[in-house]
């Protein structure tokens, strides 16, 4: 029907809301309204006892004002795409117009039916354009009241569209802030490796650094990986800096079972360990080890990052271990995928190094493509 609006697809729903087509709302209301409508008033009518002199006015009416409230819809719904002022005024006098025709032919129908003398009187006319307004101004008010609430409908679920892509938008902004910081940092340690005509090490970090670019531009930059996936990256990763450190890096996973599964934004953990590499392999000569964590605490998942170097002591939150990408970057992130709902801190080891601990929702089903 021309006077309602377009549907508007409701893909948070799992059920096909009643509103989702307009058309066949519109008739199932107005069928089961004027259904009802002739039910109470052949009931009332026929109180005094059954008779067709009762029983066919009631009816006469019930199909006028059926009749009559699909002319209203239609009027009503070009009036909608008027300018304000002018849409209120043709619809009031549209309804005056609908409920003194109504109010007439409803009191000459009774007329000539239920007396012997037909004749629309004075109180009879008062009477028929009293109930004739009631029951259009009743409806008309349903009318706009339910357009009103699909329009607001329709205005909701366009902001959850464009909540929903400033949000993609953000995460996408954020994974792509990694790959020029990381490319700055490989690219310059290859550099360094040429200029020590160190060509076949040069070589063997441009291979790996493809394949670890291969492997992280598969994925979409707001999608979520699972924990052995983003394991494996970190892997290719740290391959790649393990040709700059040799021996002096030592990284070290363990990863519960029952983690495994869990899922969190692609590339969340890979600025926690370049920092660490930054603040714990490169200082000391010795080196020092890098160990992953996982595991599962409820309906939670702890991830950690720490590391046997110098760390801060007296700093629960050093800020200078950030490279202006990291922890900002993994905050925001974080923020952007689970809201509330997760945690970053960071502290010194007690045994000496480094922790920087991550707790958010275990999550099994992937959480970006849901929000797509």
């Amino acid at each position: 029907m021309a006077s309602l609006p377009a549907p508007v697809p409701h893909v948070r729903l799992n059920v096909r809301p009643f509103f989702e087509d307009k058309a066949r709302a519109f008739w199932t209301l107005q069928a089961v309204g004027w259904s009802g409508y002739l039910v109470l008033r052949g009931v009332s009518a026929i109180s005094n006892g059954p008779s067709l002199d009762v029983i066919i006015p009631v009816i006469v009416e019930t199909i006028l004002g059926y009749c009559l409230t699909l002319l209203l819809s239609t009027l009503f719904g070009f009036f909608r795409t008027l300018p304000r002022v002018a849409g209120v005024l043709l619809t009031v006098a549209t309804l005056a117009t609908a409920t003194l025709l109504y109010a007439v032919l409803d009191a000459a129908s009774f007329s000539y039916i239920q007396t012997q003398q037909p004749g629309v009187t004075l109180a009879r006319m008062l009477l028929a354009i009293y109930v004739a307004f009631t029951v259009l101004a009743g409806w008309s008010a349903l009318y706009f009241g339910i357009n009103f609430y699909l329009i607001v409908e329709e205005q909701i679920d366009q902001m959850r569209d464009l909540e929903t892509q400033a949000s993609s938008a953000q995460l996408a902004m954020l994974r792509y802030q990694l790959n020029p910081h990381f490319l700055f940092n490989t690219l310059n340690s290859i550099s360094t490796l040429v200029l020590l005509k160190q060509t076949e090490r040069a070589n063997a970090m441009l291979s790996r650094l493809s394949s670890f670019l291969r492997y992280t531009l598969a994925n979409e930059p707001t999608a979520h990986v699972t924990v052995a996936q983003e394991v494996e990256t970190l892997k290719l990763y740290l391959e790649i800096e393990k040709m700059r450190f040799e021996d002096r890096l030592r990284p070290r996973f363990d990863i519960d079972p029952a983690a495994e599964h869990a899922r969190l934004p692609s590339l969340l953990l890979q600025p926690l360990v370049e920092n660490a590499i930054k603040y714990a392999v490169t200082p000391q000569e010795e080196g020092a080890e890098i160990c992953v964590t996982a595991q599962v605490e409820g309906e939670r998942v702890r991830i950690a990052v720490a590391d046997t170097g110098p760390g801060t002591p007296g700093c629960a939150l050093p800020i200078s271990r950030s490279t202006g990408v990291g922890l900002a970057n993994i905050r925001d992130r974080l923020a952007q995928a689970y809201g509330p709902d997760q945690r970053l801190f960071s502290a010194p080891r007690p045994e000496g190094g480094f922790a920087v601990t991550i707790e958010i929702p275990f999550q099994v089903e992937d959480v970006g493509r849901q929000a797509a």
